[in-house]
């Protein structure tokens, strides 16, 4: 009775030595593909934002404002954003790498920890940007554009402080809900894949123990 008992208990064990591979297994196919799409969805972004910058050629309408001077800036802050962004899409492509040929539980957990941190660091980043380019649009706008000639009157010679007040108010308003509709779109892309890749680190979590 004793010696059946053993076996049994033997056997159980086996059967859930293989459960937990066999889970381990799922998650890593899981966790690997979820990486994979991060991967695809931020050069798809890249090269969405590429042909948007070819179609629409800045240089242009700097010439029609004559805002040469914002040239500089502008051109700087589009090469470095190129340069952060492949940085980025590299870093995505190193973690989905690691993920794949991953063969053990911690690793895998600290696999996806990274994961999780380069996608938010990258989304940070995007929103930055963005913040910072539509702020300069809108100072070159204000300094050059003719149509704000009235509105520079307005500020110089007559009620200034409240012109400018409101102008900065409707200015920030415009910048926030712009940034917001990024931050919409990046929390329902990589936010989902985020929280799946999340509920894999928890099940994996309970393998570990």
């Amino acid at each position: 009775m004793d010696l059946l008992k053993k076996a049994w208990q033997k056997d159980n064990h086996s059967f859930e030595q293989v459960t937990e591979v066999e889970i381990y297994k799922m998650l890593h196919r899981k966790s690997s593909s979820i990486v994979k799409w991060i991967l695809v969805i931020s050069l798809l972004e890249f090269g969405l934002w590429a042909l948007v910058s070819f179609m629409f050629n800045t240089d242009d309408a700097i010439k029609s404002l004559h805002a040469e001077s914002f040239e500089i800036y502008l051109k700087i802050i589009t090469y470095v954003n190129y340069a952060v962004v492949l940085w980025f899409i590299y870093n995505f492509y190193r973690n989905y790498a690691r993920i794949s040929t991953t063969t053990s539980t911690k690793q895998l957990m600290q696999d996806i920890i990274r994961t999780r941190k380069t996608v938010q660091h990258y989304v940070w980043y995007n929103l930055f940007m963005i913040f910072i380019s539509t702020l300069l649009g809108f100072a070159m706008a204000f300094i050059y554009n003719p149509n704000m000639d009235t509105l520079r009157y307005q500020i110089e010679h007559e009620d200034g402080y409240k012109t400018l007040s409101i102008t900065i108010c409707m200015v920030l308003i415009t910048i926030v809900v712009f940034v917001g509709l990024f931050w919409l779109f990046y929390r329902i892309i990589y936010g989902t894949l985020l929280r799946r890749l999340n509920a894999n680190y928890k099940e994996l979590k309970k393998i570990d123990l």
